[in-house]
């Protein structure tokens, strides 16, 4: 990913699990009149936490006077309020790419992390990456929104699980079965019960199938019995 603008780099600092406030903003000594960042950044593999900016760029009427020539004194102080305006100024970038949903959703995220809804719910979120916590965050938004909480367990499943399927046995009982479609392990167990502990009404009762379908009478690839679960 080439990166030239500091919102560009604040997303990928976010994507290599770098906070954005381990990162430090210094006016660069060298650099092209047509660049944000330094060459030098721009190029970069990964994210280093000491980043020049070209600050007369994009921000020339904000800076033209704080990095002065012929201003030497209070260097340090000057440096340091550079780099918290540069963080502003990466804050806004980002909240102006945003949408009103988008802003929702993580405040929604935030909630989640204060432990709002538990605090066994964040771990298990912990345990999804940033687009499945995003996922997840923007289900509930439309929970609050919609109520239709066994269509958004459906549509978490299937985002989550790719090759998941959801069927409803109502016939007798308000049961639903999980078929997840991959190996049992301890992490997709964890996310599993994320999904159910949010999205699953009270009054539905569920059983789950990790790798091998249950048979479907008619639906010959669930009739294998080398591939087949007892149900």
């Amino acid at each position: 990913m080439d990166v030239n603008y500091i919102w560009d780099l604040v997303i990928k600092a976010r994507n290599s699990k770098m906070a954005k406030r381990d990162l430090y903003f210094s006016p660069a000594k060298v650099y092209s009149p047509y660049m944000e960042l330094s060459h030098e950044t721009l190029n970069a593999t990964t994210v280093e936490p000491s980043v020049e900016i070209n600050p007369y760029y994009r921000f020339y009427d904000i800076f033209r006077d704080l990095f002065d020539i012929n201003n030497t004194e209070e260097d340090e102080l000057r440096h340091t309020l550079f780099d918290i305006l540069i963080h502003f100024l990466a804050d806004m970038d980002l909240q102006q790419g945003m949408n009103k949903r988008e802003f929702y959703i993580k405040f929604v995220l935030r909630d989640l992390e204060a432990g709002i809804f538990g605090s066994h719910i964040w771990e298990k979120m912990k345990l999804l990456n940033k687009e499945e916590q995003e996922v997840v965050a923007g289900n509930i938004l439309s929970l609050y929104e919609t109520g239709e909480a066994v269509y958004l367990l459906k549509d978490t499943m299937r985002k989550l699980f790719k090759n998941s399927t959801i069927y409803a046995n109502c016939e007798e009982k308000d049961e639903l079965l999980f078929y997840v479609g991959q190996e049992e392990t301890v992490t997709a167990r964890a996310k599993l019960e994320l999904v159910k502990a949010i999205f699953l009404p009270v009054r539905f009762h569920t059983q789950t199938y990790w790798e091998h379908h249950f048979g479907i009478i008619d639906v010959e690839e669930t009739m294998r019995i080398d591939r087949m679960a007892m149900h």
